[in-house]
């Protein structure tokens, strides 16, 4: 859950290396570092800290000479987040230096081994185990000592490696990590996202697991494990450079909030071909739906809590069974999985580690599988039968929104989509939901532009050490998001409840003052979860309910009230969580959190 970036060209390493690392921020900050090679010679700077330090101890770079160089900005693993651990890590004898994104599993022994034969560590972490192999098996030849000294390596990783002997050469390895070539004109890139490469080129290779490179400014070789030299597609990053900046916005958050009508626009648009659903990347045919008995949809985090709401729409509208799993516990338990069972994965990056293992073993009992995914070439995208982009664009904020949405979004395409091939719902029912799903852009920017109270709401309940979420049904997993949402951000505990679960033990939290966030959108159990609100209300609870447009009754009870458009049950989640991003991000605001990077947070969790 790192950032590692590399180039090779003829301008100044530095400068290069501190901006791509700059915009992989999101993938950890807790210390940052850079190595450039000049002359034969390495040298390193790195820091504990965010890059503004690196920028600073560097002079911007400046005092880094040199072509060629690797760089990485880090969430510690192995190891606190210090000057000494930060990447990156160089040999006793300082020819090789590497940076690494991922886990060495076997370090402890490679370790071990190394220290009995002499090698001195100064750090704390894995990574470290593969300057000091390079070193071992170093004959001269840069290709072989890769390779002999990854044959080694078990676990995940995305190297980037500097030889002192080989003037203007980066090696980059991929093995259960991301990784991506960016393809220049005299110079050339690797990085962990595209995110760091479209300042310079719009050209990227995306290597395969098991894969490496030599880059040099002249060109770029790839070769599968054994050596042998493969070829390649260039790509095209569709992303612009704009996209990836904050746009005037204060932090990335509120931008990719603001962003969400165009983005689930973006997502649905392509697909609405007049009155059909057509999904590039689904191509069942109504005889192969009718062999799904089962769906298990699979995530971790805030795509686990998009599932959880689309379970609902999928259940209601195709009739199949659905259960929402968490891919870390997925992964261990003894899945009653098969050629019948439909596995959908979601994932923002496409490179969650829990979420791919999850995959591959669903994988090995027959399941088929469909991708929900932000990422084009991503690991998971690579490894699904089909695969459902969600066109979000890029989302920085480590705290998820548009991500979230689209995926939603999604779901509630296949869902509708798979209920007509299916002959499932009428025609009229089929019109109106489609025309629901249409108005989503639309109905998410009446709640961005109605609910200006938003910041004040935020104000009032900022000094709370503890927020409620409760809600039913669709409300419930909406509830689910919210709070994670604010725990992510501001820091306050926060837990959802199924409301009519309070009375089996939640309600005994009840105390004098204390913030209950209640949801009360789907009109179908509205009125049960009105009861909820007053029993917490009874016991001293501070209200802030958020309704549908129009409901005057809840006026009576809740202390605040949040209220959105109107919308079909199935597709409300999508709308309804929109406010409650933004009282998230106020919420930090008030408290002067750092938005953008929570603490101990990273965007793409790649190690387990």
């Amino acid at each position: 859950m790192c950032g590692i970036v590399g180039f090779t060209g003829k301008q100044s390493a530095a400068p290069v290396l501190l901006a791509g690392l700059k915009k992989l921020e999101y993938r950890g900050y807790d210390s940052a570092g850079i190595a450039v090679e000049n002359d034969g010679l390495i040298s390193v700077s790195k820091v504990s800290g965010r890059i503004a330090n690196l920028c600073e101890k560097t002079k911007d770079g400046a005092l880094l000479q040199g072509n060629t160089g690797i760089g990485h900005t880090r969430w510690a693993t192995h190891g606190a987040p210090t000057d000494v651990n930060a990447h990156p890590h160089i040999s006793n004898d300082r020819r090789f230096t590497v940076v690494h994104n991922g886990i060495i599993e076997n370090y402890m022994a490679l370790r071990e081994e190394l220290i009995e034969k002499g090698y001195h560590f100064e750090s704390q972490t894995d990574t470290e185990v593969v300057v000091h192999l390079l070193e071992m098996y170093d004959s001269g030849d840069f290709k072989e000592t890769v390779m002999r000294t990854t044959a080694r390596l078990e676990g995940s990783y995305a190297l980037g490696i500097l030889c002192a002997d080989c003037p203007g050469t980066i090696y980059a390895v991929r093995e259960a990590s991301p990784l991506i070539l960016g393809v220049g004109v005299g110079e050339n890139f690797f990085a962990s996202d595209v995110t760091a490469l479209v300042a310079y080129t719009r050209n990227a290779i995306y290597l395969e697991d098991g894969e490496f490179a030599a880059l040099t400014p002249n060109g770029i070789s790839v070769f599968d494990c054994t050596g042998a030299p493969i070829r390649k597609e260039i790509s095209r990053i569709t992303w612009s450079i704009e996209a990836a900046e904050k746009g005037g916005y204060d932090h990335f958050m509120l931008k990719e909030i603001m962003e969400q009508p165009r983005a689930v626009k973006a997502a649905l648009t392509p697909r609405l071909q007049g009155d059909e659903i057509h999904l590039d990347g689904f191509d069942y045919s109504a005889e192969e739906l009718r062999e799904i008995r089962k769906v298990v949809i699979t995530a971790c985090g805030s795509a686990y809590y998009a599932g959880c709401a689309g379970k609902y729409a999928i259940e209601k509208l195709c009739r199949l069974p659905v259960t929402v799993e968490l891919a870390s516990e997925l992964r261990y338990s003894d899945p009653q999985i098969d050629s019948s069972t439909l596995l959908i994965v979601l994932s923002q990056s496409g490179e969650t580690a829990d979420t791919i293992a999850a995959m591959k073993e669903c994988q090995k009992r027959g399941a088929k599988t469909l991708a929900v995914v932000n990422v084009v070439g991503s690991t998971i995208a690579k490894l699904a039968d089909h695969t459902l982009y969600t066109w979000a664009g890029p989302e920085i904020a480590v705290a998820t929104t548009k991500g979230y949405t689209t995926q939603l979004t999604v779901l509630y395409l296949f869902a509708l989509y798979t209920a007509e091939k299916l002959a499932l719902v009428s025609e009229e029912d089929y019109h109106r939901l489609l025309s629901q799903l249409q108005g989503l852009p639309k109905q998410m920017q009446q709640v961005l532009d109605m609910n200006t109270a938003i910041p004040r709401l935020a104000e009032k309940y900022k000094h709370n050490s503890s927020v409620f979420f409760i809600g039913r049904n669709t409300d419930y997993s909406v509830a689910l998001e919210g709070a994670l949402k604010l725990k992510e951000i501001s820091y306050i505990h926060a837990e959802a409840y199924a409301a009519g679960e309070l009375k089996h033990g939640t309600i005994a939290l009840i105390d004098e003052g204390q913030p209950v966030v209640a949801l009360c959108c789907n009109e179908m159990i509205a009125e049960k979860t009105m009861n909820n609100i007053i029993e917490v209300k009874a016991r001293g609870a501070k209200v802030l309910a958020v309704a549908e447009k129009g409901n005057r009754t809840i006026l009576s009870q809740a202390d605040d009230v949040i209220y959105i458009p109107r919308v079909d049950p199935l597709f409300s989640a999508a709308v309804e969580v929109v406010p409650l991003q933004l009282l998230a991000y106020y919420t930090a605001k008030e408290k002067g959190c750092d938005i953008d990077k929570p603490k101990n947070l990273a965007k793409s969790v790649t190690v387990e």
